[in-house]
Formats: structure tokens, C-alpha cells, sequence
């Protein structure tokens, strides 16, 4: 692991706000990226939202901070260094360091539950995790309640954290944070209920945070110093291909169904981003602009990674991805660093409205949110 120099005790930092879309073992890609951000140090981490796996990588990361509050220890450095620690130690149990690869296969799917052939067969070759699971035995819940110290990333100050999850009669997207963000909350975060129980809390079920808001935005556009966001991001956008294989299609399916809610966000917020620029909205404390940032996973690859690798615990392939998201994450920093806190450094038209039709009605209630109070 080639190490990042380390920045002068007098060097600026830039506040950001991070967003971690969620992706399974993929997400062994973002614990490179924050390692890499963490290991440099020239960002100073405000909020961070997650869902699904990203949602465990956002605690994680929490956790090294909130330890090092705890400790008495006010230093950054050290902070940062904890933070790095328990990521590795979390991802190195994910992986089942040393089982043997039928374990290790076994325990990655029932950590981040997937079933992709499901949508290829169809529902009615489909067991539900009330049957073949009636105990609701979950792994991860062990390795987090042992790993995470939810309490006191609850009285954290900075970074916050915010944890998406779908409630599932509704639909709607609920964020966690502050005392309500518990071990339940990143277990429904990362509940797909096509291996889980709905993970039930205050007697409302839910279901994967991706499903609805993958990452959640608003939270860390809402009472927020920074207006600089950077999105690590798993899901990827484009295929050249059209898939005709029935794996290939249930994948397709999956990666649009987990950044619909992000296409989503990212209209409504080029949709406010144009109403600033041609002045029908006054910056100042109802509407500011905000820069976009993006660190994605198929940039950092020479192929796309199938969807099956999401179930992969291969120690091998893990700390390549971790690699890779230290290199791509040293990339940016090399390349874009100096536009925090200056510019946005994603085409949000080209990737994400592709000359989707904007509205032209008053804004609706729930964009409207993307303005600050």
C-alpha cells in the first residue's frame, strides 16, 4: 500500500460533506476511497451519509472518530488514524480472513443479502427469508454491536452521520442520525428483503436504504457549513451494451433500481441549481449553491465488475478494490482538491438529467427542502 504524504500541520483543509452509496463487497472500494481521504488529511469531514453498505462504512468511520472524542484525545490525526483502524478491522472480518471460501462466500451473503436470480425466475421460484430464514440470523448485526460504538457516535459532533433506510409500507426514505442512529437503524439500512426480515423499528418495518435514497443528499445540504459534497459511488451509470442474457438483465435491473433515488436528487438539485443561476432564487439563507463531487468505482476499473462480485468475500479481491479506491481517491485529490470549496467537478446534466425534461410548475414540497432553513 503506497502511503499518501502526510500534509503540514499548517495546511488548509476544506470541509465536505461525504455520501456513500451502498454496493456489498463493492463497498470495499469506498473503505480505499476514506482511507485514502483520511490518510491525507486535508479534509475536514462534516457530514457523512450512507445507505446499505455505505451506511456501515459511514459508521465505521464514525466510530474511529468518536473513540478518539472519547479518549480525551482532541487531535485529528489521531482521530483519523482510529477511524482507518476500525474500518480495516471491520473489512477484514467481513472477509473471514483465513475461512475457507465456501465460508466466507456463505457469510458475505448473508452480511449484505442478494439474490439476483430472482428477478430472472421470478417470484414464484422465490423462497422468502421468512421461510428459508425464520430466525432472522444476521451476521453483520454481531460484527457491528461488537465493532460500533453507536452511543457514542450519537453525541459526536463532527462528522455527523446520517443513515438511510425504506420504510416499507410507504415507500419513503426515513434518516437516522443523532440517538436515533442505532445498531437497528444500519441493520434496516442494509436489509434487502430478498435475504432479510424487515428489520422493524418503533413497530415500522424497513428495507434497504438504497431502495429510496441511495445516498440520502438533503440531509447534508440542510443546517450545513460546507456546500461541498463528494458522492463515492458504486452503481454505475452507462452500460455500452444491452443486455440480453437473463443475469445480465437482472443486473442491469438491480443497478438502476439502486441509483434511482440518486438520479432523482441530483434532477431536483440541477433543477435548484438553475433557478439560482438565472436569479429566480437568491442565494443567502433560503437557496445556496452547491459543488458536487464524485468519486465512482468503473472509473477506477479497466471492465465493470459483474453484480455477482457484490457477494464475494475473497480476501484477494477485496484489497484490490481497497487498493483501487486509494489510488482513485489519490487521483482526485491530486486533480480536484483545489476546487473544493470553489467549484463543482461533475456534469450533473450529462450524467444525471441527460436532457430529462425540468419542470416548469412552482416546486414541489419535497425538493423545496433543498433549500436551507
Amino acid at each position: 500500500m503506497k502511503a499518501i504524504a502526510a500534509p503540514s500541520p499548517s495546511a488548509e483543509r476544506r470541509k465536505v460533506h461525504l455520501a456513500l452509496q451502498g454496493g456489498g463487497s463493492h463497498g470495499a472500494f469506498t473503505w480505499g476511497v476514506l482511507d485514502a481521504l483520511l490518510e491525507d488529511g486535508r479534509l475536514a469531514l462534516e457530514g457523512i451519509s450512507g445507505a446499505s453498505a455505505g451506511a456501515v462504512n459511514a459508521v465505521a468511520l464514525a466510530h474511529g472518530f468518536a473513540c478518539a472524542s472519547s479518549d480525551g484525545d482532541a487531535t485529528q490525526a489521531a482521530a483519523r488514524a482510529l477511524a482507518r483502524e476500525t474500518l480495516q478491522r471491520v473489512w477484514h472480518r467481513v472477509a473471514g480472513a483465513g475461512a475457507p471460501s465456501a465460508m466466507a462466500s456463505q457469510f458475505v451473503r448473508m452480511l449484505f443479502g442478494h439474490a439476483p436470480a430472482f428477478a430472472a425466475r421470478g417470484a414464484d421460484a422465490w423462497a422468502s427469508p421468512y421461510q428459508f430464514n425464520p430466525l432472522g440470523i444476521n451476521p453483520l448485526r454481531t460484527l457491528l454491536d461488537q465493532e460500533i460504538d453507536f452511543e457514542a457516535i450519537a453525541a459526536l459532533d463532527h462528522p455527523r452521520v446520517y443513515v438511510s433506510a425504506t420504510q416499507v409500507r410507504s415507500g419513503r426514505a426515513r434518516i437516522f442520525q443523532g440517538a436515533d442512529l442505532t445498531l437497528s437503524a444500519v441493520m434496516a439500512s442494509a436489509c434487502l428483503p430478498t435475504m432479510f426480515q424487515a428489520v422493524e423499528i418503533d413497530g415500522e418495518p424497513y428495507w434497504d436504504g438504497g431502495y429510496s435514497a441511495n445516498p440520502a443528499l438533503l440531509p447534508l445540504i440542510e443546517n450545513a457549513e460546507s456546500a461541498d459534497i463528494v458522492l463515492v459511488q458504486l452503481n454505475p451509470l452507462r452500460r455500452d451494451e444491452t443486455p440480453r442474457a437473463p443475469h445480465d438483465i437482472a443486473q442491469r435491473v438491480e443497478e438502476l433500481a439502486f441509483n434511482a433515488s440518486l438520479i432523482s436528487q441530483m434532477r431536483a438539485i440541477d433543477f435548484m441549481q438553475q433557478l439560482g443561476a438565472d436569479g429566480r432564487l437568491q442565494e443567502g439563507r433560503q437557496f445556496r449553491q452547491l459543488r458536487l463531487h464524485r468519486i465512482d468505482i468503473d472509473s477506477a476499473l479497466d471492465d465493470p465488475l459483474p453484480s455477482a462480485t457484490k457477494l464475494s468475500t475473497d480476501i484477494a479481491m477485496l484489497e484490490e478494490l481497497f487498493e483501487r479506491g486509494r489510488r482513485a481517491a489519490a487521483d482526485w485529490l491530486a486533480r480536484h482538491f483545489e476546487d473544493v470549496g470553489q467549484r463543482t467537478t461533475i456534469d450533473i446534466q450529462a450524467d444525471y438529467v441527460a436532457g430529462a425534461p425540468m419542470p416548469t410548475e412552482p416546486l414541489p414540497e419535497e425538493p423545496a427542502r433543498l433549500r436551507r432553513a
